[in-house]
Parts: C-alpha cells; sequence; structure tokens
C-alpha cells in the first residue's frame, strides 16, 4: 500500500525542459485515499543539487543530503514506483503541508 508522505525510488522519464528527470526519490503528497483507488498518485521529487529556495525544503534520505522540491509536484502513474525508501518524519511533514499551504491555498 502507498502511503502519503512516505519516500519511494520513482522513475521520472521521460521529461521535457527543465522537469526534474532520473530515477530519484520522491515523497508522495497524494492523500491515501486517493492512493488506495486511483492509478496515479501525487509526488514532490527530491534532488541534491538545488539551493534554499521559498518550495524547498531540506531533507537527508538514506546519508544523502538534498531537497524536497515543491515546486514540482506532479501526477504519475504508479507504474513509475520502484519501491519504498523510507518515510518522513513528522516535522518534515508539517513543514511540506505549510509550505504547500503557502504556494496554493494563501
Amino acid at each position: 500500500m502507498i502511503k502519503q508522505y512516505d519516500i519511494y525510488l520513482i522513475n521520472l522519464n521521460p521529461s521535457i525542459g527543465h522537469e526534474i528527470r532520473k530515477i530519484r526519490p520522491c515523497i508522495i503528497v497524494s492523500p491515501d485515499e486517493m492512493n488506495n483507488f486511483i492509478s496515479t498518485v501525487i509526488i514532490a521529487p527530491l534532488t541534491t543539487k538545488s539551493h534554499s529556495y521559498p518550495t524547498r525544503i531540506p531533507i537527508e534520505v538514506q546519508g544523502k543530503e538534498g531537497w524536497i522540491v515543491l515546486d514540482q509536484i506532479k501526477a504519475i502513474d504508479k507504474q513509475r514506483i520502484i519501491k519504498k525508501i523510507g518515510s518522513l518524519n513528522k516535522s518534515k511533514i508539517q513543514r511540506i503541508k505549510l509550505v504547500i499551504k503557502e504556494m496554493l491555498v494563501d
């Protein structure tokens, strides 16, 4: 079962232009109800090559420091998911919710 705020290795190829590409860790941001009943999920990709920016949250995954790239949230088919590699703690979840709210609601 795919759960919100778990970290999965996901194949983002092919991509176009400045979209994040390659196989990389991503956070599932879609709610569990959606994850359970439809064939797509909404993800936020992670990258190690970035800088501080209001829509990017620092994170460490599997010993590597990087960024959650909330300005590149996208829906993907579940067929792109390779495997689960982790999950987020409550403080990172709260930070993601705050940034998404600032980006899309307020």
